[in-house]
């Protein structure tokens, strides 16, 4: 308290000045209808400008709530798609028990969940996403990410309370069963580490007959993915005399540049058919 005291004694000149222009400028104002008019002006102005910065900054953070709402109505949209379902077998009782029938008696297969990312790299050779939902929201490793357009993201590799990690698809370890949409042959979508946008289709038999610009979507044989998901377009079509396969370049669908928000996909028969994948594989 002494300290404002003291402060105020040693400014009192400059605060009475001070007050002395103020009051002057309200009688000049007040007395003068063109000093009114000039000065209701100016304030104008200012509190325009105000109201203009005070908007932005209201509008920058209802944005947030905006775009969360807007995820969330998506995910409920794509959770209503019918490649979402598939035929209820009848002679396995099991799967009712499991899976949620609609009222067409098809059973869900992929359910999606919104999430916000916090964290994302594209620049190292192995990058990674981190999502702020967790399994307390219901997010397992091993579910598939996908940007709001639809384009694969990558793959979730880890888990705690509220946050999980996702390996993105620009990470050297990578892979993931596509095809070409057009011939419907199925390769190993990869990245060489070189360049965030492109990515490369590899393993794809040379009795195909590929063309730049065919698109590349996710094969059924995914378990994380579901099918028929944009992955890119081909750029570039490499053929080695050495090998039987044909190498592809693909131009990425996905932005992995600006991601604020991606949908994760639970498959709820992943565990099931991995089973029979693993029984396959020990029968060949």
């Amino acid at each position: 308290m002494k300290n404002i005291i003291g402060f105020i004694r040693q400014n009192f000149t400059f605060f009475s000045f001070l007050i002395l222009q103020i009051v002057s400028l309200v009688l000049l104002s007040s007395n003068s209808k063109s000093h009114e008019t000039f000065f209701g002006g100016w304030s104008n102005q200012v509190t325009g400008n105000i109201n203009k910065y005070y908007s932005s900054w209201t509008y920058f953070f209802s944005l947030k709530e905006t775009n969360e709402k807007l995820a969330a109505e998506n995910v409920a949209l794509r959770n209503q798609l019918a490649q979402n379902f598939v035929a209820f077998d009848t002679t396995k009782k099991l799967g009712t028990l499991i899976l949620r029938k609609d009222s067409l008696e098809k059973i869900r297969k992929f359910y999606y969940y919104p999430a916000k990312v916090v964290g994302n790299t594209f620049t190292l050779q192995k990058n990674y996403i981190v999502i702020e939902r967790g399994s307390k929201q219901g997010i397992k490793k091993d579910m598939a990410a996908i940007s709001p357009d639809g384009s694969i993201v990558g793959v979730v590799v880890e888990v705690n309370e509220n946050y999980s990690t996702i390996m993105s698809l620009l990470h050297r370890n990578s892979k993931v069963s596509a095809m070409l949409k057009r011939d419907k042959i199925a390769g190993s979508i990869e990245w060489d580490g070189a360049d965030p946008n492109i990515l490369v289709l590899k393993n794809i038999s040379k009795s195909a007959a590929p063309k730049v610009g065919d698109s590349v979507i996710t094969s059924p044989y995914s378990s994380n993915f579901p099918p028929q998901l944009m992955i890119g377009r081909v750029t570039t079509i490499i053929k080695d005399p050495s090998s039987n396969f044909l190498t592809l370049n693909v131009k990425a669908s996905t932005n992995f540049f600006n991601l604020e928000y991606v949908y994760l996909v639970e498959n709820r028969r992943m565990e099931s058919q991995n089973k029979v994948n693993i029984k396959e594989a020990g029968n060949e």
